[in-house]
């Protein structure tokens, strides 16, 4: 499995966030701008802990297994496979989200003395930070379950045992 890139991930929030400053412009120029929902920031919060607390539980029970505890709970390999998987999927989508709602919040900086679009940039800004936090506990998720012998796979060069 391929290891996320934080370069894609920062490409995926830069054009997200571009195209949506563009949309946010266009659309504001048309009528009335949508709102950043209050449950964005909350829903990305939600998710990055959700992300985090699989990550130290599944990084406890490695441990445990490593170190041969007696009783310790083992870690499935496929549904370690799956938690990265989850991981990754989990850290595009918050880039991409979080673009999103970083654009149209860089937008809304032009209306700060509007309260009500106040808010809304606030809200924005607080789904970036949110964004930013899914993709911390998705990269920490998916260093936790690397396995020791996929560190070689980075280095082509590297001879192989035989």
């Amino acid at each position: 499995m391929k290891e996320l890139r934080i370069r894609v991930l920062a490409g995926v929030f830069v054009v997200a966030g571009v195209l949506s400053w563009a949309g946010a412009r266009l659309w504001n120029s048309v009528g009335t701008l949508p709102s950043v929902p209050l449950a964005a920031p909350v829903v990305l919060a939600l998710i990055a802990v959700i992300l985090l607390a699989t990550a130290l539980s599944l990084r406890a029970r490695l441990k445990a297994q490593r170190e041969r505890v007696p009783g310790a709970k083992g870690v499935d390999p496929m549904m370690a496979a799956r938690a990265v998987v989850f991981a990754q999927a989990s850290a595009l989508v918050a880039g991409l989200v979080a673009g999103m709602y970083g654009g149209t919040g860089v937008f809304l900086l032009e209306y700060l003395d509007i309260p009500a679009r106040r808010d809304q940039a606030i809200y924005a800004g607080l789904s970036v930070l949110a964004g930013i936090g899914v993709i911390a506990a998705a990269v920490f998720m998916e260093r936790v379950c690397k396995l020791p012998e996929d560190e070689d796979d980075d280095h082509p060069g590297a001879a192989t045992a035989a």
